[in-house]
């Protein structure tokens, strides 16, 4: 509207000074000295007002350029005085004024909220340009890193180290790169990577360096003691059900020496010996495997029936089973399967999926483990442990192969992942159907 205001008032200035003009030509021409003189001087001031109506807008207009050149944006326009279109433009500038401060405020908070960030990470971080040397910025864990004080120009690194400056700030990381490098009192080993970027016709190199010998000690603290709980909770998965057999064995040679009269089966007892010393081989197996890791692909795969690998698991399983009042079923079809397989590895698959349904059924009454080997029309091979225990709530089901996932209050969260890992060993898979509170089904398909 006030836009509109200014055009009016100027074209109107210009209509009468057109107007004056004609005046002044009618008169000369008449030549009417009189009018002529009082007409010139009415056309010499509407010159002048017109002149000084539009000077006004472009003084004002230059006034606030030549603040923003020297970005003086605190500068404060007039707005109750002057002719009204000036006021209007005033108020104009004064809005941009605070919107630019609104911005400059705004952005001096972002970066002073990011510097602050930047400053806390325990990663070094520095900017340089590459002509000058001279760092554009740098946080206080860069210097920390590298064991220097703060500075200015990376010559200043040069001079001092110039086998880590060469490292650090010569030598290029365009993808992340660990190595090692050797401080006053230590060696350490830290990530580095680098970009350069463009800002007018300065170029600048970002590097950012990370030490990760803490990260690593760290990393390998915590594997030693996953490794250890692995072990530990194969060992006592094994050794549970060996004290078992070898207490019941124990008993019935002791009641045998009481009374001579009693009669020691020694198939029996030649049948628990044989199973106690098949599942110690196949633990101390279980042990030089993880021992040898860079070996966990060599699998000693052997022809062997599943009844052999049934008798050994239910000698070994089911006196501790059956104490707890829990009835197991073995089931082979056709009675003459045979697997090629490692016996150890997957005698460790099945003593887990056996002891995991036990621990489902306790305190269930009629409790009962089934464990069935089938051949499929396709010719998969499949050995399935069914139980009628608690199931497993859906939202767990997903999670259950996850290492050191558990739900269980003394559970190590490793058997499931264990069994995951060696059915993959031997390019097969371990699946689950569960339905919490009627029981599960674990299903080992080769």
């Amino acid at each position: 509207m006030n836009y509109r205001s200014y055009i009016f008032k100027l074209f109107f200035r210009i209509l009468l000074l057109v107007a004056a003009l004609f005046g002044l030509a009618y008169f000369i021409y008449k030549g009417q000295t009189v009018y002529i003189s009082i007409v010139s001087l009415a056309v010499l001031y509407l010159i002048s007002n017109l002149y000084s109506f539009i000077k006004r807008r472009f003084l004002a207009m230059d006034d606030f350029f030549e603040a923003v050149k020297y970005r003086d944006f605190s500068r404060w326009f007039p707005e109750d005085r002057g002719p009204s279109d000036i006021r209007f433009l005033y108020t104009g500038f004064n809005e941009i004024n605070r919107t630019i401060k609104e911005i400059n405020s705004q952005n001096e908070a972002q970066y002073v909220y990011l510097q602050k960030i930047l400053e806390m990470v325990d990663i070094g971080i520095i900017a340089f340009n590459i002509e000058s040397g001279d760092v554009l910025w740098s946080n206080d864990t860069f210097g920390e890193i590298l064991d220097m004080p703060s500075f200015k120009n990376i010559r200043f690194v040069e001079n001092r180290k110039p086998d880590l400056f060469n490292i650090v700030f010569e030598t290029y990381h365009r993808e992340p790169n660990s190595m090692s490098i050797a401080l006053q009192n230590e060696t350490i080993k830290i990530l580095i990577s680098d970009t350069v970027f463009q800002v007018e016709a300065d170029a600048f190199k970002l590097i950012v360096i990370q030490n990760i010998d803490d990260t690593l000690n760290k990393n390998e603290s915590e594997s030693w003691k996953k490794l250890l709980s692995v072990m530990t909770h194969e060992i006592m998965n094994s050794i549970a059900p060996i004290s078992s057999l070898a207490d019941t064995l124990q008993r019935n040679v002791q009641i045998n020496i009481s009374d001579p009269q009693s009669k020691l089966e020694l198939e029996d007892l030649n049948a628990g010996i044989k199973t106690i010393k098949n599942r110690s081989e196949g633990l101390l197996q279980f042990a030089k495997t993880y021992r040898s890791l860079s070996k966990v692909t060599q699998l000693k795969l052997q022809r062997t029936s599943a009844s052999a690998l049934f008798e050994n698991i239910q000698l070994l399983m089911q006196p501790s089973i059956e104490s707890k009042s829990i009835a197991i079923e073995f089931d082979i079809t056709p009675p003459k399967l045979e697997l090629d397989i490692d016996v150890h590895l997957i005698e460790q698959v099945l003593i887990n999926l056996v002891l995991n349904a036990v621990d489902a059924c306790k305190d269930q009454e009629g409790a009962q483990i089934k464990v069935i080997a089938s051949q499929s029309p396709t010719r998969d091979i499949m050995i399935k442990v069914y139980d009628n225990g608690s199931g497993i709530p859906q939202d767990l089901l997903e999670n259950i192969f996850v290492p050191f996932f558990t739900s269980k209050a003394a559970g190590s969260g490793i058997g499931l992942s264990l069994c995951k890992q060696i059915m993959m060993l031997h390019k097969g898979k371990i699946l689950v159907k569960s339905i919490d509170g009627e029981g599960s089904v674990f299903s080992l398909i080769f």
